[in-house]
């Protein structure tokens, strides 16, 4: 039995994306949330923040998505902590290759807020 997805590391770069993620994902969903504006500030508080999962934004200014997730896979807490891509660059290429940089999934943009939380537990579960 695995454990229950409750700690979600977000980031993402836009304001008004991660906002509403949050409502949807904190609010309405009751995940432990915390949501980080760029990679570099993901780097400073993943490990103290014990994610069970990690919900990652691809085009982010400095440091992008993938750059990130080999940033926290240098610290040895989270080298095995599950990574979402969050991108609106969707084609089945462009997800091979985050699946192939250690990605468990990856979520569209726009996303749904209605089935976000539900696309994140059914990746959870799978992996």
């Amino acid at each position: 039995m695995t454990q229950e997805l409750s700690r979600i590391l977000y980031v993402e770069d836009d304001p008004d994306i991660q906002a509403i993620a949050m409502m949807v994902l904190e609010t309405i969903h009751g995940f432990a949330m915390e949501a980080c504006s760029s990679g570099t500030e993901a780097l400073q508080k993943a490990v103290a923040f014990k994610p069970d999962l990690v919900l990652l934004d691809v085009m982010m200014p400095g440091m992008d998505g993938p750059e990130t997730l080999k940033g926290l896979r240098a610290f040895p807490e989270l080298a095995t902590t599950p990574v979402v891509f969050m991108t609106a660059k969707v084609q089945p290429q462009e997800v091979e290759g985050y699946l192939n940089l250690g990605a468990v999934g990856v979520i569209a943009k726009p996303f749904d807020p209605m089935t976000l939380a539900q696309e994140l537990r059914d990746i959870w579960l799978r992996h």
